[in-house]
């Protein structure tokens, strides 16, 4: 059996343990206050990239104090993500907070880096980066699915909106989330994550083309919480 590297970048999410089969209808609408947030964030956090590009450039550190920033602001949008329209795999409302939120069923985090490379920085976000974002193409289509970060809702067209609709149709007439499908979609969902800290420069290691299943990360990595619930659906 091939060892499964571990990745700087943690994506993790687990299924209420009862979700409602009527309220992602409406997600997305309660959802629109966090998109006013995301807007403004996402501005920011291509300012503090700029800013982080010529730090690593210069000094082969990205600044501690913009790194939580910037892992802070992909935290968010994946959380409004989970619950909106990527997997929809939550009641509950995501907080207003950069922060960590540890009971929250979405979580995101990625291992600060003590050194980056100064001559990567030059090239991984456009070039190197080309065939990943192909397949985050084909994944995300033209919707917002984790990593869009164009704060626009969610337009479809792509493999995990189609499975997301998937998942929740199958809920409204089962009353159960097909855990599965909650597999696959975060898996795709953490190869899009993994792709998006990689271009933003906050890690030098390049994305595995691998579909890490599952709502917890693999077992070689802690997972984020001290006590993991995988089977939770």
């Amino acid at each position: 059996m091939i060892a499964v590297t571990a990745s700087p970048v943690r994506l993790e999410a687990s299924v209420d343990a009862r979700l409602s089969r009527w309220l992602w209808l409406v997600k997305w609408l309660l959802a629109i206050p966090h998109y006013i947030v995301l807007f403004f964030l996402w501005i920011a956090f291509v300012v503090v990239s700029a800013v982080a590009f010529f730090a690593i450039l210069f000094t082969a550190r990205y600044p501690r104090p913009l790194f939580d920033f910037s892992v802070g602001v992909l935290r968010w949008n994946w959380r409004v993500a989970y619950y909106a329209h990527t997997a929809l795999g939550t009641d509950r409302y995501p907080p207003f907070t950069l922060a960590d939120v540890p009971d929250y069923p979405a979580r995101f985090d990625v291992a600060y880096p003590e050194r980056l490379s100064r001559g990567l920085v030059l090239v991984k976000w456009w070039l190197l980066a080309i065939p990943q974002y192909v397949v985050v193409g084909m994944f995300v289509g033209g919707g917002w699915g984790y990593g869009g970060g164009d704060g626009d809702g969610w337009r479809g067209g792509g493999v995990i909106p189609f499975l997301s609709l998937v998942a929740v149709i199958i809920l409204l007439f089962t009353a159960r989330y097909p855990p599965h499908l909650f597999d696959f979609l975060i898996g795709l969902a953490r190869w899009c994550a993994r792709v998006a800290a990689y271009a933003a420069l906050m890690t030098d290691e390049y994305p595995p083309f691998r579909l890490d299943l599952g709502g917890q990360e693999p077992h070689e990595r802690a997972p984020l919480t001290k006590e993991s619930d995988p089977g939770a659906r």
